[in-house]
């Protein structure tokens, strides 16, 4: 388990591939703010509440100069089948050897109902246009966490 980020560390690079298999990375957002989230599980009822409340504010975001990129544990076939189901934009990103989760201090210990086991740590990582970390928050809620972002970053 890696150290969580910190406003001011540089941010990460990463390249994963999307629901239709394209690489994605990082880097190619420089110059643009981007808006990392992490997230356990596709078509799970807390997860898809979150990515559905990220596409209906993905224009007010986009306006704002914010990308979004969803990352989690699971296979590109799987985001796929997440993203049509649900008709979600935000571009979803597959991370099944967890390095990435690990690299943003996104999967470590977690507890439910006094059981501890590892997980991903539901967080999200603002990043600014030069790379680095704006601000970095981790064990958000899924419901109303993207409103709390849009008013705490003053959109």
């Amino acid at each position: 388990m890696s150290e969580r980020l910190q406003p001011g560390d540089v941010a990460p690079d990463f390249t994963l591939s999307d629901a239709d298999g394209n690489e994605v990375s990082l880097s190619a957002h420089k110059g643009r703010k981007v808006i990392v989230y992490f997230y356990p599980a596709a078509l799970t009822p807390g997860c898809t509440k979150q990515a559905c409340d990220f596409t209906d504010n993905l224009s007010l975001l986009a306006d704002a100069g914010y990308d979004v990129l969803g990352i989690s544990p699971d296979a590109p076939e799987k985001l796929g089948k997440f993203r049509d189901k649900e008709n979600l934009k935000v571009t979803l990103l597959a991370d099944p050897d967890k390095k990435v989760l690990d690299a943003y201090g996104a999967f470590g210990e977690k507890m439910n109902y006094g059981k501890t086991y590892l997980g991903v740590i539901r967080s999200t990582v603002i990043v600014d246009e030069q790379g680095k970390v704006e601000r970095a928050l981790y064990n958000v809620r899924a419901t109303g966490h993207v409103a709390k972002i849009i008013k705490d970053l003053g959109i």
